[in-house]
């Protein structure tokens, strides 16, 4: 590990040097790719400093205790049980910062919610964890854009999809995808009787045409009127666009802006995204049977997470976690739930590459 963090230091200062050459410098495109790497290698380089200031310092602690004043011994005694654990600590904080970083952790998402089984039930709770979400990208200062969404006879959404943009969207938001259930008494409920609804919550990294390259003639666009709740004309224009990608039949629509041109830009916002998903969840199955690992936290299908509101609680499925203040999360406080699902993993990784 050592000899790779000695690496690192290395390549980070060459780094810094190149951001000081006039030659980066005037080249705006090399000059932030290179910016992005000494940034990204920063806080390794960091960590490693700090271990080689505690190493030398329990040198130092060790060296005294062989001192023949005995209240030197003892400070040094003491300077020792202060400073091992702060090293083995910083140790552990290693292992993590040298972990493969994760490509898409960076990137901005697209959010997709769907009401499942559940009927008009499921479509208010699409209403109220987007709203969860809104809450908790707020925290973020992260920016929020919806593309579109189908409403709901009783207030609800039947579907909605939005771009999140903002530092760290996808690291923070990656592990929200899945199905998530909710257990509560509908207001339309008369017998006081608990139902179970459902729905699905996909977060896909957002890929830039350099990810996917998408040919025209594999396109079919269309356009459409855009329209309101209740069928009310909100454009009487044909902006509103439906893309179909034929050799995937991918499918997505945008009716957001009553602009046709900005509408199709956005649409092909989410299908390179989606398109990227499938390859790389393709991919990723690959690697996992390779491996012969069975990974799941990516399968849309799998139920992660309840939240039953009669005894205030969410459960998190995946890593046994439970929080009995479901109406503090459902105002965005999911913090804490996401930095748990976050040290799960990283736990895991680091398991793995241990074995490794």
């Amino acid at each position: 590990m050592f000899d790779r963090l000695d690496q690192v230091e290395a390549r980070y200062e060459d780094l810094g040097a190149q951001l000081s050459d006039p030659k980066i410098v005037n080249d705006q495109e090399n000059y932030r790719k290179v910016a992005k790497q000494h940034r990204d290698m920063e806080p390794a380089v960091e960590k490693f400093r700090e271990y080689r200031k505690l190493r030398d310092a329990i040198a130092d602690a060790k060296a005294m205790l062989g001192e023949a004043d005995a209240e030197m011994r003892e400070m040094a005694q003491m300077e020792m049980e202060e400073l091992q654990p702060r090293m083995a600590k910083v140790e552990e904080e290693l292992k993590v910062l040298l972990l493969p970083k994760d490509p898409n952790d960076d990137k901005n998402i697209v959010l997709e919610l769907r009401a499942g089984t559940g009927g008009d039930e499921a479509s208010l709770f699409v209403a109220e964890v987007f709203r969860m979400y809104l809450r908790f990208a707020e925290q973020h200062k992260w920016k929020v854009e919806i593309l579109s969404q189908t409403d709901s006879d009783v207030g609800g959404l039947k579907d909605i999809t939005a771009i999140m943009e903002g530092q760290g969207v996808y690291a923070q938001m990656k592990y929200e995808s899945g199905v998530h259930r909710v257990q509560r008494v509908p207001a339309t409920e008369t017998q006081g009787r608990v139902h179970t609804s459902a729905i699905t919550v996909a977060v896909l990294p957002e890929a830039e045409e350099v990810d996917i390259k998408i040919e025209n003639k594999d396109l079919r666009v269309d356009t459409f009127c855009s329209s309101g709740p209740g069928g009310q004309s909100v454009n009487t224009t044909y902006s509103a666009i439906r893309i179909t990608h034929l050799p995937t039949n991918t499918v997505v629509s945008c009716q957001d802006e009553k602009s046709q041109i900005k509408n199709r830009e956005k649409a092909m916002r989410v299908l390179r995204s989606r398109l990227y998903e499938v390859e790389a969840e393709r991919i990723h199955q690959l690697q996992a049977k390779e491996r012969k690992q069975q990974v799941g936290t990516g399968d849309r299908s799998e139920k992660i997470r309840t939240y039953n509101f009669p005894q205030n609680r969410l459960t998190d499925h995946r890593i046994g976690l439970t929080n009995h203040q479901l109406a503090i999360v459902m105002e965005g406080q999911l913090q804490p739930t996401v930095d748990a699902l976050i040290a799960h993993y990283t736990a895991e990784r680091l398991k793995a590459d241990s074995a490794a």
